[in-house]
């Protein structure tokens, strides 16, 4: 894309597929689909690259120009991915074409839409596929790391933010020491979600204490404006002042969850469950943990909610054989 934008300015065309970039002017409207409407960095790339295999389907098949575009098309394309992708696949890859010829239309590039008649597959999902730890596995987890050490202590504190507060960890790895704070004798904590949002949040007295404990022993409580969470220096066990990335606490969890003897498959997102679950099972209103989650919608929300998972292991447990 950043080869695209400097081909453009320079009065070519480079670094964008042919059904594209016909002429400077139509190039310079896709890129502008990519870069001043869409702001998610994952969602530009998902997008980028569904708008690349569409282009390529339709070089394959002498699809030449954007006008020759036709709802048959786009339609036989969809069908072609069916027997290939899972359905919410699928869907992406339509809505990113969608989009991307919304914006022609709107840029007056091409008369129509050929994919707005297109229908998607059908896709329900009333359980989410994450995994979820019990309770047990949980506290086996968080008390098996070593806090004799910096890294230990953000450690806990990383994964103990992410039960507690429910937070993405997309907007854990954004947090500053600064997005800690006492407000009314308790400490809050401020996270930077998608689309810009600020959502704030009261501790929970545990993640007060690993907060504390971590952000203390790292010595970085003076550094305002610093990373919250930051790698580690090689093998020191101290921290630099670079943040850690998505694939760092991936990595991290996966460690510490065979350190601790916890088989269930976990990743990032399963604390968020596991929080959102155990939230619920204590009496926690759907709604309330909606807007703790800062989800749009409660049924989101309810994706995350493993609850119904006990009872059908309590009721297997009923074939006594």
């Amino acid at each position: 894309m950043t080869q695209a934008l400097v081909a453009i300015g320079k009065g070519t065309v480079k670094g964008l597929p042919a059904l594209f970039a016909p002429d400077v002017q139509t190039a310079e409207r896709v890129v502008e689909f990519f870069t001043a409407r869409i702001r998610n960095p994952h969602t530009r790339k998902a997008y980028a690259r569904a708008a690349g295999d569409f282009a390529a389907w339709c070089a394959e098949h002498n699809i030449t120009g954007l006008a020759a575009v036709r709802p048959v098309h786009v339609a036989a394309y969809i069908e072609t991915l069916q027997k290939e992708m899972a359905a919410p696949s699928v869907k992406l890859q339509l809505a990113a074409i969608r989009m991307l010829f919304d914006w022609l239309v709107l840029g007056q590039v091409v008369p129509v839409n050929p994919a707005s008649a297109v229908r998607g597959p059908k896709h329900v999902v009333k359980k989410g596929k994450t995994p979820v730890l019990s309770v047990e596995e949980a506290h086996v987890l968080l008390n098996s790391i070593d806090t004799t050490s910096p890294v230990g202590l953000r450690d806990r504190a990383l994964m103990g933010l992410m039960v507690y507060t429910f937070a993405r960890v997309g907007a854990v790895i954004k947090m500053r020491v600064e997005d800690v704070y006492v407000q009314g004798r308790r400490t809050w904590v401020r996270l930077h979600e998608k689309g810009g949002k600020r959502h704030e949040m009261p501790c929970h007295h545990n993640l007060e204490h690993y907060l504390d404990a971590y952000i203390e022993t790292a010595g970085i409580e003076k550094d305002a404006k610093g990373y919250l969470f930051r790698t580690a220096q090689g093998r020191t066990k101290q921290l630099s002042d670079k943040p850690v990335t998505q694939a760092d606490v991936y990595r991290m969890i996966s460690r510490r969850a065979a350190d601790a003897g916890v088989r269930t498959k976990i990743g990032c997102h399963s604390f968020r469950a596991t929080g959102i679950t155990e939230y619920l099972r204590n009496g926690g209103k759907l709604e309330v943990a909606q807007q703790m989650a800062n989800h749009e919608s409660a049924r989101t929300t309810g994706l995350y909610d493993r609850r119904n998972d006990q009872v059908s292991l309590d009721e297997v447990e009923r074939i006594v054989i």
